[in-house]
């Protein structure tokens, strides 16, 4: 589903990305763990083509579904991004336009991707609500993201991410702005579209959470990859001292 190796820098930046490799096969969860700075948002919008217009200066090669995105003009982009690979940003808060409601969020996601009508999707998006643990209820649709929660806010953006049924999902920190209990349920969620067959890279800095629902972990230190296995590998004989770092600060309960 996907497989790249690219590096990023920045004017009076250089080495934001040392040559990170990654692949994620289909139906997979790998998880991306690192602390703040480590370039893990960069790492994920570098791979969706998302820094052309930074002025970052980015090498390597980045295939999505097979296709090479590194050299793709921006319609074929466009056919791909939000319709075949999906994103779920950071910031839910950040990522809704307060002035549009939730049901204009979906409709427009909906339609730039699809010349099917919107009005035959109702009884689709009303089960992926619910199933996002969300109100399935046109009410809850004419709300703004103001009217939201932060949690609920999160589940929007899956619920976008999932209208188009995509491949793969590239997933930057989608737990990080919530509390403990709609944490484990945005993680039940990501593995939900894993059984699904839907392949999620999850970028995180919490490692316990990303753990727990991941097949294989890499572990993002200063703009390298340091360690990539599986998670029980990882767990229990990290081979880098930043690793053993991470491993060790885990809270052991009692």
């Amino acid at each position: 589903m996907l497989s790249a190796e690219l590096s990023v820098n920045y004017p009076g930046r250089p080495g934001v990305l040392r040559h990170v490799a990654i692949e994620v096969y289909a139906g997979e969860i790998v998880g991306l763990v690192g602390q703040s700075g480590s370039g893990k948002s960069t790492f994920a919008h570098a791979i969706l083509r998302l820094l052309d217009h930074t002025g970052a200066t980015i090498s390597g090669r980045t295939l999505l579904l097979g296709q090479d995105v590194t050299r793709a003009s921006q319609r074929q982009l466009r056919k791909l991004r939000g319709r075949s690979v999906s994103f779920i940003p950071q910031s839910p808060v950040a990522a809704l336009n307060p002035a549009l409601r939730i049901g204009t969020h979906l409709r427009e996601a909906w339609v730039a991707h699809s010349r099917e009508r919107w009005p035959d999707q109702e009884p689709r998006v009303m089960k992926l609500l619910a199933s996002a643990g969300l109100p399935a209820s046109p009410e809850f649709l004419r709300r703004f993201p103001r009217e939201v929660s932060v949690g609920q806010a999160q589940r929007v953006l899956i619920v976008m991410a999932l209208l188009h049924s995509p491949a793969l999902i590239v997933a930057d920190e989608p737990t990080s702005a919530v509390d403990v209990i709609t944490q484990k349920e945005v993680l039940a969620l990501i593995v939900g579209m894993s059984n699904e067959g839907t392949s999620v890279l999850l970028i995180s800095h919490d490692l316990p959470a990303v753990a727990g629902v991941c097949q294989r972990l890499a572990i993002l230190h200063e703009g390298a990859i340091i360690e990539c296995g599986p998670v029980a590998q990882v767990l229990a004989s990290p081979a880098h001292s930043y690793t053993r770092q991470l491993v060790a600060a885990v809270p052991k309960w009692p």
